[in-house]
């Protein structure tokens, strides 16, 4: 469609650098400058952001680093009203409006109803989002409408039926999810095929696993191309699905943006070999993975008792990955220790729900915080 970016490369900005790790909304400015001027400089142009990224910092971001410094047609934008953060309909108007000013970007060239499943899809209807945001576009703050989706392919057959005005979807997409039982990357890409809606892709790398994969999977790619990266597998894999308009990388450092980068201004999809590659990386990554959670921290905002969980779960499936019976021990024992320190044990966890309640994977949270709590606290 013609509203398609030129590149097939987007900004996430959801995981920016910042100056103190265990603080999101300390973003470094500085890096992030240089970041955006070589992203745009390379000839890419979308941006995405939303109201809770970076501890609620990332629109602010996207203002001093990018609206601020650059005209405003040599960028796209893209930003989402979540159901969690409106309660009537003057509040869609106030979140919009502050988005605005927040951004300083006049008006949004994407624009989308956020993380869109079956918990949420009532709310959006009952306080008229589709419609809304229509009457948004019309004004001339919004170029195009879409929504961000984590659910089943039969909830979103239902909704791109009930509201084709929609021009896009995003879906989660990895060569890990293609088959997943829970995410089902496969079947929702299908559905959008089915009602030509171009997609854009988030989590192509799933929060990091695919740049960290196992000692083996590595090793495989490494064997096929000594000069491609780890992740730039998982992303070249979702790019080269045919209607696939963009592709969201979450970069944190230059590094990641000069790798991201180099691959993606001369895009080649990906041989049929090298697809089938990727099925064998997720077949071996599987079989080793404990808690697929992607880092995506949605589950902290809320939490009352301020447990770092996706920080936990990292630090788990590391050790679930080691011989333990022969170590004994490692480092993450007292890297453990030292959150602890900052964020609540995994064992204060009270079962609120709360973090259930919006883990777009849908994960068993706190089951598996007692096993971390047993792993590192007994």
């Amino acid at each position: 469609m013609e509203f398609r970016p030129a590149k097939k490369l987007g900004f996430g900005l959801m995981r920016l650098p910042v100056t103190d790790k265990n603080d999101a909304s300390s973003i470094d400015m500085e890096e992030l400058k240089r970041m955006v001027d070589h992203f745009i400089s390379h000839g890419f142009t979308y941006f995405d952001t939303a109201w809770m990224y970076n501890g609620f910092a990332s629109e602010n971001a996207a203002k001093e680093a990018l609206t601020s410094r650059y005209p405003r047609e040599s960028y796209t934008l893209a930003t989402k009203l979540h159901a969690g953060f409106f309660n009537s309909y003057e509040d869609r108007d106030k979140v919009f409006n502050a988005q605005l000013e927040k951004t300083g970007a006049g008006y949004f060239d994407y624009y989308l109803l956020h993380g869109i499943e079956a918990g949420m899809i009532d709310k959006y209807e009952q306080f008229d989002c589709f419609s809304w945001l229509l009457e948004k576009k019309a004004q001339g703050l919004v170029k195009h409408a879409g929504f961000s989706f984590h659910d089943t392919p039969e909830l979103l057959e239902e909704i791109l039926t009930k509201h084709p005005e929609m021009e896009f979807v995003q879906l989660q997409i990895n060569y890990l999810d293609w088959e997943s039982e829970w995410i089902r990357s496969r079947a929702c890409y299908e559905v959008a095929v089915k009602h030509n809606k171009p997609v854009i892709v988030m989590e192509p790398v799933k929060g990091g696993t695919l740049a960290r994969t196992p000692e083996d999977v590595t090793d495989m790619f490494r064997a096929y191309d000594s000069t491609k990266s780890v992740p730039s597998w998982a992303i070249r894999f979702a790019a080269s699905l045919p209607n696939v308009m963009v592709v969201l990388s979450g970069m944190s450092n230059m590094e990641q943006m000069l790798d991201n980068t180099g691959y993606m201004e001369n895009f080649t999809p990906l041989t049929e070999a090298e697809r089938n590659m990727c099925f064998k990386a997720a077949e071996m990554i599987n079989a080793k993975i404990t808690v697929p959670c992607t880092g995506c921290s949605y589950c902290t905002e809320g939490c009352p008792m301020h447990i770092c969980i996706p920080q936990y779960f990292s630090i788990y499936n590391e050790d679930m990955r080691e011989h333990l019976e022969e170590k004994g021990w490692t480092i993450n024992f007292t890297n453990y220790e030292l959150l602890t320190r900052k964020f609540g044990k995994a064992s204060a966890c009270i079962e609120c729900g709360q973090c259930e309640g919006v883990c777009p994977q849908h994960l068993p949270i706190i089951q598996y915080l007692k096993d971390v709590a047993k792993h590192y606290e007994d």
